[in-house]
């Protein structure tokens, strides 16, 4: 806390590298926001290592000793363990060879070991039994039972763990699983079969939820351990349980491409368009995932292809968004709706043409997508492929239909948006598909008018040889020649005055060509103007000429020039 207080947790593991010295590890364990995590090393002051086998709190060895130490049925909370602990963990006065700080590290007890017992000690009937089990049962425990508990019997050897350093559970997992975490859960997650089968002969819950809601069935799926699923199932696990996200096991196995634990799933009665908390569907899952086994049983069991999720995106949206086309052949083939929108009003073949998936988009439009569907924004696929540049997908649209002069809510057509981002080659394809070179866009635009205002030079040149009117005015009177020389641009300039743009033309305001580029001092650009027989005696609306706007913005050269 803000007081360099520290929590210490006995459940979880802490890899402590032995190059790292206290305060290094302290900062990192901050940094990564794992600093309940403490190896006891760092109170003991010990400079050893235990390694990642053996790295655990000796507090929970310490817990396990007091706990099997004391008399039968006296029974001792958490907390006041924890303050015992504290208490006594690092006193000199405890000679006994016996407590853990003082074991050999070869000869420690293993985490799982010690955590099992520990709970088991502190909760001996309720950790493994359900309620009503346990409240029958919590009477007859007698120092005898407890005694045979520890010594022998099936629930031992359930719980009796491993050697195997690869059954020393993660930092990772102890995350995912934290807090109510049951020896049932731990076992599963391990994919220990025989002891989870002994396990639950003893009769425990088979549906027991973590704090983010996991039950061993939902752990089983995740790994991938069909023999487990089955085994659950066979006890009563409930197939349709989610966790706090709403994801329940069949959700977990489409996004694996599992189809096998899914086909058992769905046979015990799994829900086949079950909802996750934003509306994802398992038919979602194995759409995003490209994994056609799974789809293929989810349709065979009447999965419904057009549920949608929160932003509206059906499986067909995810698949055509991926490109999975032997995903979008499924889906178009079992009914799927092909121009189903989102709630912002795209459909699947937006989506396949903002990715780009070609294939995707071919088979949409074979199968009768619509290429003029617009979204919210008035935007068609068209619109799209001319604004990012894809010419061989807008290729594809024009021969499927699509319209060339659809505007935009901002009332843009392709051709203005090619024209913008400077994509060549498909100014080129609309030109030659007769495409309007003079359509009006906002504040009556044209294509021209924008390539000219943003330096374009190249489409301007290429506009103009198609065909573009270089006097074309927009709301305000400007023409792309005004613009070109407002942005300084002397190429463009050039291929307008090439192309016979109105030297002499002027805005509503009564602004010329050479009024801006007196303005603005561009020497060069009113040398050209004037050899193109710009006149110099035109007033604006200021009333000002192109030599007073020179003056008064202290452009001196233009001045001289012009009163020369």
């Amino acid at each position: 806390d803000d007081h360099l207080h520290i929590r210490i947790s006995d459940f979880g593991l802490s890899k402590w590298m032995e190059q790292s010295t206290r305060t290094q590890y302290i900062e990192r364990s901050a940094l990564r926001g794992t600093l309940s995590y403490m190896p006891p090393e760092m109170f003991l002051q010990s400079n050893m290592a235990p390694g990642p086998k053996y790295d655990v709190y000796r507090t929970s060895h310490t817990k396990e000793i007091i706990l099997s130490s004391r008399r039968s049925g006296t029974l001792v909370s958490l907390t006041q363990l924890e303050v015992g602990v504290a208490r006594r963990g690092v006193s000199e006065d405890l000679g006994d060879e016996s407590y853990p700080w003082r074991t050999v590290l070869g000869r420690r007890k293993e985490w799982r070991t010690a955590w099992t017992r520990t709970a088991l000690l502190i909760h001996p009937v309720s950790l493994v039994l359900p309620p009503q089990v346990s409240e029958e049962v919590s009477q007859e425990l007698t120092d005898s039972a407890r005694s045979q508990a520890e010594s022998g019997g099936d629930l031992k050897r359930v719980l009796q763990l491993s050697d195997s350093e690869s059954l020393v559970p993660s930092d990772e997992e102890l995350r995912i699983y934290e807090n109510k975490v049951t020896p049932l859960h731990f076992l599963v997650a391990q994919g220990s079969v025989e002891q989870v089968r002994l396990l639950l002969a003893h009769e425990v819950d088979v549906d027991c939820q973590t704090a983010c809601g996991y039950t061993p069935l939902l752990i089983a799926t995740q790994d991938q351990q069909p023999e487990l699923c089955a085994l659950l199932l066979d006890h009563g696990a409930d197939a349709n349980l989610a966790d706090e996200d709403g994801w329940t096991p069949l959700h977990f196995t489409a996004q694996n491409g599992d189809d096998r634990t899914a086909r058992l799933l769905l046979d015990r009665g799994a829900r086949v368009d079950a909802q996750e908390h934003e509306g994802w569907t398992p038919f979602h899952l194995a759409a995003q995932n490209n994994f056609e086994n799974v789809a293929r049983l989810l349709v065979s069991r009447q999965a419904d292809p057009n549920l949608r999720e929160a932003e509206g995106k059906t499986p067909l949206h995810v698949a055509a968004y991926f490109g999975h086309v032997t995903l979008v052949k499924l889906l178009t083939g079992q009914g799927a709706e092909l121009d189903a929108q989102q709630r912002n009003l795209r459909t699947p073949l937006h989506l396949a043409v903002e990715r780009g998936k070609v294939r995707a988009i071919q088979h949409l439009l074979k199968s009768g997508a619509a290429p003029d569907a617009l979204d919210r924004d008035g935007y068609s696929p068209l619109h799209t492929a001319a604004a990012r540049g894809r010419y061989l997908i807008c290729k594809m649209l024009l021969r499927y239909g699509a319209s060339l002069e659809l505007p935009t809510q901002q009332g843009w057509t392709p051709l203005h948006l090619a024209a913008y981002k400077g994509h060549l080659e498909i100014i080129h394809l609309l030109a030659e598909s007769h495409a309007d070179l003079g359509a009006p866009g906002s504040m009556n635009w044209t294509p021209l008018h924008l390539a000219a205002r943003h330096g374009e030079e190249e489409v301007v040149a290429v506009l103009l040889q198609c065909g573009a009117d270089p006097n074309a005015a927009e709301q305000s009177g400007w023409t792309p020649l005004h613009l070109a020389v407002q942005r300084g641009s002397f190429l463009s300039v050039t291929h307008l005055l090439e192309h016979h743009a109105d030297v002499h033309a002027h805005s509503k305001g009564g602004w010329t060509p050479a009024h801006l580029a007196a303005l603005k001092g561009n020497m060069a650009i009113l040398k050209v103007l004037v050899r193109a027989g710009a006149q110099l005696d035109v007033q604006a609306g200021e009333g000002c000429t192109p030599l007073q706007l020179a003056l008064r913005s202290q452009k001196q050269s233009v001045a001289a020039f012009l009163e020369g």
